[in-house]
């Protein structure tokens, strides 16, 4: 605990810098290494920490000396001659590899007696790169990864190699990495599942390779162009994490799609991978914070995320469903597929209802706009969307005609207090809600299909002496349809301004409200909830009724007397 302000490097007994290496060993969570030009370690929380190297570096002290020209600015923080990786090996304890900012790679193989130089074959414009990431594999004990950095020496070439041998003889593995002055290498990091897949950040973007990095490849989906400096993999959720130069986190969730991408998936023709687990997870509030904050950052799409791989795109649209365990299909969509991985994800909820579309005027108020379609929106009826409780349930996908299915689990969210006994019981109710409003709906359109026939029909005969009869007719039955219609929706309603606390909620909103009340939380519904949902119930039966016996008496009728005159009939047909 000596300061090292105004001292050049030269001086010190360690030579430390702000980005000093620090790991925490695989085999011994109470045992951390960290390194000056010494590799230093402790087991106690760094309570004393005991030096296991000699010096790892060159120790050129002409490059140790007072920095800053004119004025000097020894901070004590950004030295040359000092360690800047070190990696510690997981199949055998007391390996351990080091890297340094003036090119030189030690490795030992029993905890730190003996250490062995294997540095790399840079060339003499490189010579003195940083070693900034050594990666030392968890499928072999001679083999290793590193990257270095030489920009700072004026060399801007990507500096990536591999060793199977502890470090005897070196391959440089740059393939398929894009050369530029700004393009580097930063980090490198092996796949944790599949031998052979490994990641590498540079200057500008992100690499993958497959075959043990003789090949790079592109990795950088909508990552921006951007330093990349650190690497891991989060286990449990096998996400990929990166850190930026600018302290920006990128995640690449579930990298399974990349571990199982073997030749014979590449071979075929499409393939529906294995999905991981979702998490039904509940929103839970969190502090204010700016809706404008620049640093904040997203959430990836809630759901189950669905990877599936196509040979070449298809001519159409592939088609995606999601069954239960009774074979049931609950959700269905379609997606847009390119050549290559797609990802798509399942939000766990069920199929939306039919919406409810007004093909008419609000009452009283003949010059509101309809659409290009020559609907409008039902004010205040909504959809209602059901969330899947948790279970299994099974993924299908459709290419070509061609069906592919894999099973998926959905997980109950682990700091929800709700039993599963009462998110299935809350889950029933809301279907035989969602099942109501559905009905409630079709009803809507039923009636406004109708009545925009009546009122067509009704401006064409207008001035037609001889037809008085049918026009008094229709009138007679869109005030009869109208009468039902009121009971689902307020005809007076715009959907503009305060119509919402102008005129009544009518079955529709009032469904739509109670399976709001009920979705918001986990848990089975109150014995209130469940009295009103019946009594809701019972009103959609008796509005479906009193419709039935419009449609069947009074539009029959209505029909009747336009066939006699020879004008077009009313068509329209309720479903049960």
């Amino acid at each position: 605990p000596l300061s090292t302000g105004g001292h050049p490097a030269a001086d010190l007994k360690y030579r430390f810098i702000w980005n000093a290496p620090f790991l925490i060993s695989p085999h011994d969570h109470n045992k951390v290494y960290t390194g000056s030009q010494h590799v230093h370690v402790s087991t106690n929380g760094g309570r004393n920490w005991r030096v296991i190297s000699p010096d790892l570096t060159r120790n050129d002290k002409s490059k140790q000396q007072i920095s800053g020209g004119l004025t000097p600015d020894n901070i004590g923080v950004e030295y040359g001659g000092t360690l800047m990786a070190i990696a510690e090996s997981r199949l055998r304890r007391g390996i351990i590899w080091t890297g340094s900012n003036d090119g030189q790679v030690f490795v030992t193989r029993d905890s730190g007696r003996t250490w062995a130089n294997v540095s790399p074959p840079l060339s003499e414009a490189a010579s003195w790169g940083s070693v900034k990431s050594i990666e030392a594999s968890r499928y072999d004990v001679g083999t290793a990864y590193l990257t270095v950095d030489a920009h700072q020496e004026g060399n801007f070439e990507p500096w990536v190699f591999r060793t199977r041998d502890f470090g005897k003889t070196w391959d440089l593995i740059i393939s398929g990495i894009a050369k530029s002055p700004v393009n580097w290498a930063n980090v490198i990091l092996e796949d944790r599942v599949r031998r052979g897949l490994l990641y590498l950040g540079t200057e500008t973007a992100m690499y993958v390779s497959f075959d043990d990095g003789d090949r790079w490849e592109p990795f950088n989906n909508n990552l921006p162009p951007t330093p990349v400096y650190g690497l891991a993999v989060q286990e449990h959720f096998n996400d990929l994490a990166v850190g930026t130069y600018g302290r920006g986190f990128w995640i690449f969730d579930d990298l399974s799609p990349l571990q199982k991408l073997t030749p014979a998936v590449m071979a075929s023709e499409a393939h529906l991978f294995a999905p991981r687990a979702a998490y039904r997870w509940r929103t839970i509030p969190g502090n204010y914070s700016m809706s404008d904050d620049q640093t904040a950052g997203q959430n990836p799409p809630y759901g189950a995320a669905i990877n599936y791989w196509v040979k070449t795109a298809p001519s159409g649209r592939v088609t995606l469903e999601i069954l239960d365990t009774t074979r049931k299909v609950i959700r269905t969509w379609q997606d847009s597929a390119r050549a290559g991985i797609n990802r798509v994800y399942w939000d766990l909820e069920g199929d939306t209802t039919r919406s409810a579309r007004m093909r008419t005027n609000p009452l009283h108020n003949d010059e509101f706009p309809l659409g290009s379609d020559s609907t409008r929106a039902a004010p205040g009826f909504g959809n209602i969307t059901v969330l899947m409780p948790p279970g299994r349930y099974t993924v299908r996908l459709t290419v070509n005609g061609t069906p592919y299915t894999q099973p998926l689990v959905v997980r109950k969210d682990p700091n929800n207090f709700a039993t599963l006994a009462e998110i299935y019981e809350q889950t029933r109710a809301m279907l035989a809600i969602q099942r109501d409003h559905a009905a409630a709906a079709e009803m809507v359109n039923t009636i406004e299909r109708v009545r925009s026939q009546v009122q067509a029909l009704q401006s064409q005969l207008a001035g037609n002496a001889a037809n008085a009869d049918v026009r008094s007719a229709g009138d007679s039955l869109e005030q009869k349809i109208v009468g039902v219609e009121d009971r689902l929706i307020d005809l007076r309603m715009t959907g503009r301004g305060q119509d919402g606390v102008r005129w009544p909620v009518r079955l529709g909103g009032q469904l739509q409200y109670l399976a709001s009340t009920i979705s918001a939380s986990d848990h089975a519904p109150t014995a209130q909830q469940r009295e009103v949902a019946v009594a809701l119930a019972k009103e959609t039966r008796d509005v479906h009724a009193a419709l039935q016996v419009i449609l069947s008496k009074d539009l029959a009728n209505y029909n009747a007397l336009l066939r006699a005159r020879n004008l077009k009939t009313i068509d329209v047909e309720l479903r049960p």
